[in-house]
């Protein structure tokens, strides 16, 4: 495995790398969900590639850039054993160069959810992503399905700008009792730890209700809303039941719908969705079962 920092050292490493390059782009402090990316991106491309890089740009004033976790000699062993061939591990100022000022914005499927939720945030993804791609030439990409708006916002700037890789989405991993897996889970401690499994069974009831005939999205909103009241550590900020190309919120969920939220438990903000699709359920992989 070749660690590289600058973006020369990088590109000429991958001049001697096979294609085809998959890239899996991530912020450190791996877990196993990381893990099933680099895996995925090792069976199906003779180059698995990976970046590990803290976005400033797409952290919120009041948010927690400054103590996300962080630990690159572990995810480097991890990386190791995954498989991975290339490493980039940029500094700040090799992405965003002094005098930076060019950014991507990303429009309408940027705006709701998230994008309200954490203004400016999706023009740092958007922005990063495209630099990646342009520095690696991916011909695949790899990304998380706990981050749904992520992918469709990447989704929708790849065909926008005509960026070549395949966006290719993989399943959350998710710990034994349904949380998804995040580095931001080690925030909690064992009471919120418990407690935000809340969030698996909310997503739970939705789908419950969807199998015994509920097609009101409503009624399914608020099956999530009434599940994570059961908890008192739980702060809802969105349930949401929408269109999972245009994160538009539905009225009647007869078709491929996108059922996701956002909670806070205790000072810890944590994201999950459950995928609707062609009839079947996307809920992730509970962790050493399907991996």
């Amino acid at each position: 495995m070749q660690v590289t920092r600058t973006l020369p050292e990088l590109r000429e490493c991958l001049t001697t790398r096979p294609r085809p390059i998959g890239l899996v782009p991530t912020m450190g402090f791996l877990h196993a969900g990381h893990l099933a990316l680099v895996r995925r991106a090792r069976a199906e491309c003779a180059t698995a590639a990976v970046s590990i890089f803290v976005n400033p740009a797409q952290f919120g004033p009041q948010e927690d850039l400054a103590r996300y976790p962080r630990d690159l000699p572990r995810d480097l062993r991890m990386l190791e054993s995954a498989g991975a061939d290339v490493v980039w591990v940029p500094e700040a100022d090799e992405v965003y160069p002094r005098g930076y000022q060019t950014y991507v914005t990303v429009g309408r499927v940027a705006e709701p959810l998230e994008g309200a939720a954490r203004p400016g945030h999706f023009r740092g993804v958007a922005t990063v992503v495209a630099k990646l791609f342009n520095a690696f030439t991916p011909d695949h990409a790899y990304f998380g399905q706990k981050d749904a708006q992520q992918a469709a916002v990447i989704r929708q700037m790849a065909r926008d700008l005509n960026f070549p890789p395949e966006i290719i989405v993989c399943p959350t991993i998710r710990e034994s009792d349904g949380l998804a897996m995040s580095s931001r889970n080690t925030y909690l401690d064992p009471q919120e730890r418990r407690a935000a499994a809340v969030l698996y069974r909310a997503l739970s009831a939705a789908m419950i209700a969807y199998q015994r005939g509920q097609r009101s999205a409503d009624n399914l909103r608020a099956a999530m809303r009434d599940t994570l009241s059961t908890e008192p550590l739980a702060k809802m900020e969105y349930v949401s039941a929408a269109d999972p190309d245009t994160l538009q919120e539905l009225d009647r969920v007869d078709g491929n719908a996108l059922f996701s939220m956002a909670v806070r438990i205790g000072k810890t903000r944590l994201i999950d969705n459950f995928l609707l699709k062609d009839g079947s359920w996307d809920t992730g992989l509970i962790q050493g079962k399907g991996e």
